[in-house]
């Protein structure tokens, strides 16, 4: 097992008991982020809402947090994440939230401490781009949507 990046956490709610991010089994990939919020928050149909989470958080240099769609939510309720994955960038000190989008015909109520979605931590290469007269040749060249056939 390799050593585990710290990353600070903070609450923005101080005034609440919430829980922090969490993996829910050993190797899960994402970690579940709840909502926070003071009253359920109804999703219409064909809407969105911006849900806190409660938690900002102080990602090192050099990587990003990945926010992306439950797929209990998405299967069972037709709930996703737009903009997915959001990025949060090692800068930013603000409170996680989400986009929660409803998919569905039938409104959505989101409660206080249910799990919206899921946080990954992935690094991400500090890239300089050089520019060229040419690139080099590939055998798929500049095919692309669909060049394979479908």
């Amino acid at each position: 097992m390799s050593t585990p990046v710290v990353i600070p956490i903070a609450s923005t709610r101080p005034d609440r008991v919430h829980p922090a991010p969490r993996r829910m089994t050993p190797g899960s990939a994402g970690l579940d982020l709840y909502a926070c919020v003071d009253e359920p928050v109804e999703i219409a149909p064909k809407q969105l809402e911006l849900i806190g989470t409660g938690y900002a958080i102080a990602l090192p240099p050099g990587f990003e947090g990945q926010v992306r769609p439950r797929s209990g939510l998405a299967l069972n309720h037709k709930i996703g994440v737009l903009n997915s994955p959001g990025t949060i960038d090692s800068d930013y000190r603000g409170e996680i939230k989400v986009i929660l989008f409803n998919f569905g015909d039938q409104p959505y109520s989101v409660s206080d401490r249910e799990r919206i979605a899921q946080l990954v931590i992935a690094a991400v290469p500090f890239v300089v781009f050089e520019e060229v007269d040419r690139l080099d040749e590939t055998g798929r060249g500049a095919g692309g949507y669909g060049h394979t056939g479908v």
